[in-house]
C-alpha cells in the first residue's frame, strides 16, 4: 500500500468519525503539564537519586532540567503546528514515515502504560508506609489510584481537566510548603563530596531521571482538544517548564541537604521523611494526601494523553483498528480502558512475583528517551529557523545521554521488531483484502 493510499486512508477515518471537543483552556493545559510530569517521580526518585550518586544527583536533575526546555519546546511547536491525537507519533510519521512513526507510537504508549504501574504503585507505598498497611496494603491503594484515574477519564476531559486544576495547585503548594519547613534541618556538609562515587553513576543517574521528566510529549497528544491550540500551548509549556524545574530542584535539593536517603526502604520514601523532619508531630495523613495527589494527578493526565495516542494508532494503522473508536462525547472508551486493564494486570503480576516498582523503571525510562531522541529528530526536519535550533539542541543533550543506557537501549530495539512485524502482517493483510 502507498504512502499516499495511506494518508487518504487516514484522513477518511478522521473525516467519519467524531470528532474530538476543544475544552482545554490555559490553566487546565498548564495543570495537565505539571501533572503528567510531576508525579510518582518526585516521590520515589530524589532518594534513589541520592544514593546513586550522592550530591552529584543534583547535577543529574539540573541537566535533566535543563534539557527539558528545548524538548518541551519541541513538542509544543510541533503540537501546535500539527494538533493531531497522535502527537509524537503523528509528528514523526509526517518526517520519516508510516512505519517510523508507528514505532515511535508503540514506544510512548507502551512506556506509559508500564508507567501506569509504577505510578500508582508509589503512591500505594507512601499511604502504606503512613499506615502500616503492608505489602497489600500498597498494591490495594494503587488499584484504587488506578480505577479512580481511570474512571475521570471515562467521564471526558472537561471533568478530568477541573480535576487536574485541583490536583496539580495542591501538590505544588505542598510540596512547596514542606521544601521550605526543611530549610533549618539542611547541612552544607551533606552536600560534599560533589561525586563520592565518580561521575559515572551521575550518567546514570541521569538516565534514571528521565523517568521523572516525561510529560512534555503527553500533552501533544491533547493538542486536537486545545481552545486554541496555535496560542496555548507554547504558553503553557513555558509556565510549566518554570514551575517544574522550581519544585524538582527544590525537592532533590531538600532530600540531600537534610540526609533522608540511604536505605532502599528510605530511598522509596524520602519525600515522606523530609515532611516528617520539618513538621514533627503525627504526619501520615499528610504524607498519604500528598502521595494521593500526585499519583492520581499523573495518572489523570497520563491516561487522558496515552489514550488519545492508542486511538490515533488505531486510527492509522499501527494498532488494531477496534482501538481508533470515540464513543458520542468524543471520549476514545476502548483505548482508555485498554490502558486501564494493561496496567491493572501489571500491577497484579508485580504483586505475585514480588516486583517493586523501581524495578520497571527502566522500561519507561528506556523507551521515553528512544521516543525523545527520534521525536526531536522530527523537529528538526518539520520545523524551520530558530525553532529547527531548538530542536537540534534538544537531540543534542539526548544524545549526551544515550551511552549511559547501556543494556537498557534493548527494551527499544526488541520493541521496534514487535512493532516493525505487527504493521508488515497487517500491511500484507490489507493488500490482500483489496486483491
Amino acid at each position: 500500500m502507498s504512502e499516499k493510499t495511506i494518508d487518504e486512508r487516514s484522513k477518511l477515518r478522521r473525516s467519519s468519525s467524531a470528532q474530538f471537543s476543544r475544552s482545554i483552556s490555559l490553566p487546565q493545559a498548564i495543570a495537565l503539564y505539571v501533572g503528567a510530569v510531576v508525579g510518582a517521580g518526585v516521590l520515589i526518585l530524589p532518594g534513589i537519586a541520592a544514593n546513586m550518586s550522592g550530591p552529584g544527583s543534583l547535577v543529574a536533575w539540573a541537566f535533566d532540567g535543563i534539557l527539558g526546555l528545548p524538548l518541551a519546546l519541541t513538542f509544543a511547536f510541533l503540537a501546535a503546528r500539527f494538533p493531531d491525537a497522535g502527537g509524537v507519533a503523528a509528528f514523526t510519521r509526517r518526517a520519516f514515515g508510516t512505519m517510523w512513526g508507528g514505532i515511535v507510537g508503540w514506544f510512548y504508549f507502551f512506556g506509559a502504560a508500564v508507567a501506569q504501574v509504577v505510578v500508582p504503585l508509589t503512591g500505594g507505598y507512601y499511604v502504606s508506609q503512613a499506615f502500616g498497611w503492608g505489602r497489600l496494603g500498597s498494591f490495594v491503594v494503587a488499584a484504587l489510584i488506578l480505577a479512580l484515574a481511570v474512571s475521570a477519564n471515562l467521564y471526558g476531559l472537561r471533568l478530568s481537566g477541573r480535576i487536574q486544576l485541583l490536583l496539580s495547585g495542591g501538590v505544588v503548594l505542598i510540596l512547596l510548603v514542606a521544601t521550605i519547613a526543611a530549610l533549618p534541618h539542611m547541612k552544607l556538609t551533606n552536600l560534599t563530596p560533589l561525586f563520592p562515587h565518580g561521575f559515572v553513576p551521575v550518567g546514570h543517574t541521569m538516565i534514571l531521571l528521565f523517568f521523572a521528566f516525561f510529560g512534555w510529549e503527553a500533552i501533544a497528544q491533547l493538542s486536537e482538544e486545545f481552545r486554541d491550540p496555535a496560542r496555548d500551548i507554547v504558553r503553557s509549556t513555558i509556565f510549566s517548564v518554570a514551575i517544574v524545574t522550581l519544585l524538582y530542584l527544590a525537592a532533590s535539593l531538600a532530600v540531600v541537604a537534610t540526609g533522608m536517603y540511604g536505605t532502599a526502604g528510605q530511598d522509596r520514601v524520602a519525600i515522606a521523611s523530609l515532611i516528617a523532619a520539618s513538621f514533627g508531630g503525627n504526619t501520615r495523613v499528610v504524607t498519604a494526601v500528598i502521595a494521593v495527589l500526585i499519583t492520581l494527578g499523573t495518572a489523570n493526565a497520563y491516561i487522558a494523553a496515552t489514550s488519545r495516542l492508542g486511538y490515533a494508532l488505531g486510527r492509522d494503522g499501527a494498532f488494531p483498528q477496534w482501538m481508533s473508536s470515540l464513543n458520542t462525547r468524543a471520549i476514545p472508551v476502548r483505548a482508555i480502558l485498554a490502558i486501564g486493564g494493561f496496567a491493572a494486570g501489571g500491577l497484579a503480576l508485580c504483586y505475585f512475583l514480588r516486583w517493586e516498582a523501581e524495578q520497571l523503571l527502566v522500561v519507561p525510562t528506556s523507551l521515553g528517551l528512544a521516543t525523545y531522541i527520534i521525536g526531536t529528530a522530527a523537529g528538526v526536519r518539520l520545523l524551520s529557523r530558530w525553532k529547527r535550533l531548538v530542536s537540534g539542541g534538544a537531540l543534542l543533550l539526548c544524545s549526551i545521554v544515550l551511552p549511559f543506557a547501556s543494556a537498557s537501549i534493548f527494551f527499544p530495539l526488541i520493541l521496534a521488531g514487535a512493532a516493525f512485524l505487527y504493521m508488515k502482517v497487517r500491511k500484507q493483510q490489507a493488500h490482500e483484502l483489496m486483491r
